[in-house]
């Protein structure tokens, strides 16, 4: 992975994977919308309701993925000085937090008809609260320092800290009692679910997964770009107050 430290060489492969990502969000997106909305069975209990798992599924599985990344940066950012780690944390929070908040919100909408009520302080629900708060925290962080290495040392710690809540969301619907339904795709006996639902699920998620990548990559290229102006203007006013002098 260190032969990826180099900005210019990151950026080449950057910019060949990035389109691929497009055309495979812009697919299986459009599959996984039209299926899921207009081909997919409505299910028996929950009727056309049921539906807002397209979206709510996918965001709650991305909003995992997103933190073990940038758990994952931070830990190399740490240990190993990667020159990338930190710009790869810090790039992919905001991304971990809309998916966090999209999943809490859709989560919401489909609890008022299931449960009769929009929020519940069960384990699963407030678990995934404090996710979003841990993603807001870490923003909070890099905004907190005026030097960026410090900054990223302190968001760092705490991906590191947080990565902790993970398996307690996993986990939270086996270890207490909750309105939340277990797990019914990712369980030892195989998904409990119909394939006629199963195929638009992995659809928008194969989507949900390419538009992380695309979005992704995009901010750490401009991170890339906004500290070599940075270096540039440093350099630039330098130049100017010794030739003042």
């Amino acid at each position: 992975m260190h032969s990826f430290a180099n900005p210019a060489k990151f950026t080449r492969l950057a910019n060949r994977i990035m389109p691929f990502a497009v055309a495979v969000f812009a697919l299986t997106g459009a599959a996984g919308l039209v299926t899921g909305l207009f081909t997919s069975p409505a299910d028996y209990q929950q009727g056309d309701s049921v539906r807002i798992m397209y979206v709510h599924v996918p965001a709650a599985w991305m909003a995992l993925f997103t933190y073990m990344v940038m758990a994952a940066a931070g830990f190399t950012a740490l240990v190993w000085r990667h020159p990338l780690a930190m710009m790869a944390g810090k790039a992919a929070a905001p991304i971990g937090a809309v998916f966090t908040g999209l999943a809490l919100a859709t989560g919401a909408l489909w609890g008022k008809p299931m449960w009769g009520t929009y929020w519940e302080w069960d384990g699963r629900l407030t678990s995934m609260l404090i996710l979003f708060f841990l993603y807001l925290g870490y923003l909070a962080l890099w905004q907190a320092f005026d030097d960026e290495e410090k900054a990223g040392r302190a968001a760092s710690i705490l991906a590191l800290v947080g990565v902790v809540n993970v398996p307690i969301i996993h986990f939270s619907v086996e270890w207490w009692n909750t309105l939340h339904q277990p797990a019914s795709v990712f369980r030892a006996g195989g998904p409990t679910i119909d394939s006629a639902m199963l195929v638009p699920l992995f659809l928008m998620f194969t989507a949900f997964n390419a538009y992380f990548v695309f979005v992704f990559l995009s901010r750490i290229k401009l991170e890339i770009a906004r500290r070599k102006l940075r270096t540039l203007q440093a350099a630039a006013t330098q130049a100017v107050g010794e030739g003042a002098r």
